[in-house]
């Protein structure tokens, strides 16, 4: 996993939720639960691939090649 790799997925997946929240009609707390998931989610990710923490039980997330 690489640096560049990251910022890649990161600038990806906030563009993705950025279309979501813009384009895409929903309830304000549906919109805060997406947003508070996909955080979490980049989170554990970013935190595992700098080996901060280990894997976590019954949660594959996959690695950057």
């Amino acid at each position: 996993m690489t640096l560049v790799g990251i910022v890649v997925v990161l600038v990806v997946v906030g563009l993705i939720l950025w279309l979501i929240n813009t384009y895409i009609p929903m309830a304000g707390a549906i919109k805060s639960l997406l947003n508070i998931v996909v955080f979490v989610v980049v989170l554990i990710w970013v935190l595992q691939g700098f080996g901060l923490i280990g894997h976590v039980n019954g949660i594959r997330i996959p690695n950057l090649k």
